[in-house]
């Protein structure tokens, strides 16, 4: 483990924002996992939020908003919140960022990324999104712009553009999601952008819960690479969270309570009695995982990361990460 990571707080690469190394991820809240209502949500982030964890990550797919805003509601510490827009033009995606304004009860959202899981060069292939993002910076709505991607090549090119402050990478130890190279090929181009003043936070460290059984180890993997700032991890329950921070704190483990987290089972259910086959799940997978087959949807469990961007692509609402 980096020995920066041992201290509460490091600084998010050239942001000027400092932050615990545990980030709050909110997907598994919401509706495309856990479920949880936005009171019991809010909850689970205001009791992470007065252990010390000072980031939360959520994205407009997630549908956490109302989660988030009910940890936050009262809270005077300090609280980053990052959000995410997977639009395709500029109209939508200030729509979005507004959206999470509203919703957030805040005038600004301290970092907000241009959402490409499966976009290889978000530079071209959303171009009119980051130049709308840009423009609500200088509006004062985003303080810092940023990219998410499962692609290397994403963040091979966002060490050229300095209008990228933050980037958030596909990282685990197996490589598991990364769609175009290794696990140590994302680990360089990470280096790369730390190395560029970009902060930089991981995701799926644990492969969306493919990893639970080799937690610990799969954290330290993604703590211990060069450039790494934090790691934004779905917790479902305070002993998760506790858990997590003493990990990420000083490195602590206790057995007893990490075995019976890393004994968790998760996985993708397709309510195939009521798939219509359409088919949207398969464009909205961001790791080749789902096939239409005899006419409904089936699952790849093996290249399954549990993102659930599935299941909000579901026009019958028949996906859940369960």
């Amino acid at each position: 483990m980096n020995e920066e990571m041992i201290m509460d707080k490091v600084a998010l690469g050239s942001t000027g924002i400092m932050i615990n190394p545990l980030i709050y991820g909110t997907l598994p809240l919401g509706p495309l996992q856990a479920g949880l209502t936005p009171a019991e949500g809010g909850r689970l982030i205001r009791h992470a939020l007065e252990q010390g964890v000072t980031m939360i990550d959520t994205a407009e797919l997630y549908d956490t908003y109302s989660h988030v805003r009910a940890g936050l509601e009262g809270f005077r510490g300090e609280a980053v919140v990052v959000s995410k827009t997977h639009a395709a033009d500029a109209p939508t995606a200030r729509i979005h960022v507004e959206r999470a304004l509203r919703e957030l009860g805040r005038e600004r959202i301290d970092v907000f990324h241009v959402h490409g899981a499966r976009i290889a060069d978000p530079f071209t292939e959303r171009a009119d999104v980051l130049a709308e993002l840009l423009r609500m910076k200088e509006e004062g709505k985003i303080a810092h712009v940023g990219i998410s991607s499962h692609y290397i090549s994403a963040f091979r090119k966002a060490v050229d553009h300095p209008e990228i402050e933050v980037v958030h990478p596909l990282i685990n130890r197996t490589g598991m999601g990364i769609l175009d190279g290794s696990a140590a090929e994302m680990g360089e181009a990470i280096a790369a952008c730390a190395r560029a003043g970009k902060g930089v936070y991981a995701m799926k460290a644990l492969a969306g819960g493919n990893l639970i059984s080799e937690a610990r180890a799969s954290i330290r993997y993604v703590l211990g690479l060069e450039g790494i700032h934090g790691i934004a991890i779905g917790m479902l329950s305070t002993a998760e969270i506790e858990a997590n921070l003493a990990l990420f704190r000083d490195g602590t483990a206790d057995e007893t309570v990490w075995q019976k987290l890393e004994s968790r089972k998760r996985r993708l259910r397709i309510m195939d009695k009521f798939c219509k086959g359409c088919g949207f799940c398969v464009e909205a997978c961001a790791s080749n995982a789902l096939s239409i087959v005899d006419g409904v949807a089936r699952v790849d469990e093996e290249a399954c990361i549990l993102c659930g961007y599935c299941g909000a692509a579901c026009p019958e609402f028949m996906i859940r990460v369960v």
